[in-house]
């Protein structure tokens, strides 16, 4: 059926690829799997995919780097698959842009209701937000504009911001002075599901300062709420 969404399974340990693809097509999904980083790209740019799930360790070019790519080039979802169990290498995923991440070994009805989730959320099935196309937030010197999703400072220097950071601007800038908790963020920013990870928001957070703040450390724009969440003090003007 061609209305079955397209996976693209990528993972070069054949033992997992091949039986978690038969699983996965049982299960309603149209896949197709490979075993490395280059086909995987051959395969983004020759078909319509709906989601990626992703392997992190894989020999030549890593999973990281090909979850970059696809963020770059596209909106593609992009669940991660690792065996690893560091933190750090599930922020630097989540803050690459991946939608969500599995640890090694995994259930695979797990990963289908992660898969489900986040197909929902990509096809509107939650409340992300949308601002006026030609909607433009000024704040604390910064202008926001949603036309172009980019931020510029007040010489007119343009800062880059991932989909991320900017769908979680957006929130605090059409929300000032409100304190947001970090279920409501990721309500508005992604569609809250029961899988989806608060850490994510976190780590946005911690960018954004970077970005913004004249200390990250010390942040005076973007505040933590303790017990709360976060909140943008400051006085916004919409242009």
């Amino acid at each position: 059926m061609t209305d079955r969404p397209h996976l693209l399974l990528v993972d070069d340990e054949r033992s997992i690829r091949e039986p978690l693809a038969t699983y996965l097509q049982k299960n309603g999904f149209r896949v197709t799997a490979v075993g490395d980083a280059a086909t995987a790209r051959q395969r983004l740019a020759g078909y319509a995919i709906d989601l990626v799930v992703l392997d992190i360790m894989m020999p030549g070019e890593d999973g990281l780097s090909l979850c970059r790519h696809i963020r770059e080039t596209g909106e593609i979802p992009v669940i991660l698959l690792t065996a690893r169990s560091e933190e750090t290498d599930r922020i630097v995923g989540l803050e690459m842009g991946a939608d969500d991440y599995v640890l090694k070994p995994f259930s695979p009805r797990e990963l289908i209701a992660r898969i489900k989730v986040i197909l929902r959320r990509a096809g509107n099935g939650g409340v992300r937000q949308h601002a006026p196309e030609s909607a433009s937030y000024a704040f604390a010197g910064w202008v926001l504009k949603a036309a172009e999703r980019t931020l510029v400072d007040m010489d007119g220097v343009s800062i880059p911001l991932s989909t991320g950071e900017y769908n979680l601007l957006l929130a605090l800038v059409t929300r000032p002075n409100q304190v947001l908790s970090r279920d409501q963020l990721l309500d508005i920013t992604q569609g809250r599901e029961a899988n989806a990870f608060d850490r994510a928001i976190d780590n946005q957070i911690s960018r954004l300062r970077r970005k913004i703040e004249p200390d990250a450390k010390n942040p005076t724009f973007i505040k933590t709420v303790w017990g709360g969440g976060y909140t943008l003090c400051a006085d916004v003007t919409r242009q």
